[in-house]
């Protein structure tokens, strides 16, 4: 049974979910942790895939009944986190756990695994490419995003708190390099 955890934390926009989906490919002992929210689908996003969708009160109450491995309300009234069942779902695969999570749920998560979690920080190559591919998306309100960049500027000073730090300028030589410390890590 498998204890390794890869963790993915980065400020929104900075390309983590892409990475993360070509190396889920790459790594068949990869098994991704699904994050629980209580916030509403947007389009496309299914239930149990993407993420675990949870009304606020349910949310709470699985909080009180501590039902998460680390937890966080990381926009007003938005809470995202890591179920301890996740976890045991994925160990008793025998797979290792890829968690992709917000810059303090990954430093949790990194104190829960220690020396068996690989903690990445992806970083962009800027604060003015992150808005530029924030905007990209069409997805966000004017609103939501300048709340992601208040965020990023915050999370971006904790990158040193993480075991590698991949700039993602160039998105497949990003990729490259964290498989390259994946496999320095998983072979150790």
């Amino acid at each position: 049974m498998s204890r390794k955890a890869i963790l993915f934390s980065a400020p929104s926009g900075s390309g983590k979910t892409t990475i993360i989906k070509q190396l889920m490919q790459y790594f068949d002992c990869f098994e991704f942790s699904i994050s629980a929210t209580s916030r509403s689908p947007r389009a496309g996003e299914r239930d149990g895939v993407d993420y675990y969708f949870l009304t606020p009160e349910t949310f709470e109450s699985r909080v009180q009944n501590d039902e998460f491995l680390e937890w966080e309300e990381v926009y007003a009234n938005t809470r995202y986190g890591t179920l301890k069942s996740e976890i045991d779902r994925i160990c008793g695969n025998g797979k290792v756990m890829v968690f992709d999570v917000d810059v303090n749920g990954g430093l949790n998560i990194k104190r829960f695994f220690g020396d068996d979690a690989l903690a990445i920080f992806v970083m962009p190559p800027s604060i003015e490419v992150l808005e530029q591919r924030l905007r990209g998306r069409g997805t966000e309100s004017e609103e939501s995003i300048q709340k992601r960049l208040g965020r990023s500027a915050k999370e971006l000073g904790e990158a040193s708190k993480f075991d590698v730090t991949i700039v993602n300028d160039e998105l497949q030589r990003a990729v490259n390099e964290t498989r390259e410390r994946i496999e320095e890590f998983l072979n150790r």
